[in-house]
């Protein structure tokens, strides 16, 4: 069973997560991620262990935590005018961050420690959030755009499936091939 931690904003259990997750980062910048234990996190955080234990459960699970919140996007998709730029600009944007080093280990650590599905769920909904606001913002124009199911089908499934099973040569040209595919199929 899954311990997903209830954070509430403000207050002693949001100071936790934080600090927690502060140490995660830190510690993996300064020693690698294979060096991490919880005792350590909790050393640096200034919890106990069995603070992170009762939270998280184990080190994975706290690592998929971690990862959630670090895949989760900073701002709103960019305007660029049109749906197609939009969509391109973000597809490319979404693999040029995943398919990154630290974006392929936050993918695994978000599955990893993920039992339930909840994680693997958020990161899908942070995506289809993201493509919510470019086609919301392309039907305000007067263009007609897919439907979010669909780009998710068409041009986030596949990238997401090569960055984590074929991740050689994955460049900006995937990511354009792709919406120009699901673009012309919906025109034609």
């Amino acid at each position: 069973m899954s311990r997903k931690p209830m954070v509430r904003p403000g207050g002693r259990s949001a100071r936790v997560q934080q600090s927690v997750h502060q140490a995660v980062r830190e510690l993996t910048a300064e020693l690698g991620r294979d060096a991490l234990t919880v005792p350590l996190v909790a050393a640096r955080a200034g919890v106990t262990p069995s603070t992170v234990y009762r939270r998280w459960g184990d080190l994975q699970e706290l690592l998929s935590d971690v990862a959630v919140e670090r895949l989760r996007p900073d701002t709103p998709p960019t305007d660029h005018g049109d749906l197609s730029a939009d969509l391109t600009a973000w597809a490319q944007e979404f693999l040029e961050e995943m398919s990154s080093p630290p974006g392929r280990a936050y993918i695994r650590d978000a599955l990893l420690g993920d039992p339930d599905g909840t994680n693997a769920g958020q990161c899908s909904a942070y995506a289809a959030d993201q493509i919510d606001v470019i086609l919301t913002r392309a039907r305000a124009r007067g263009q007609a755009a897919p439907d979010t199911e669909t780009v998710i089908d068409q041009v986030v499934a596949p990238m997401m499936y090569r960055i984590l099973f074929r991740p050689d040569a994955l460049e900006f040209p995937y990511a354009r091939q792709l919406v120009s595919s699901l673009l012309r199929t919906r025109a034609g």
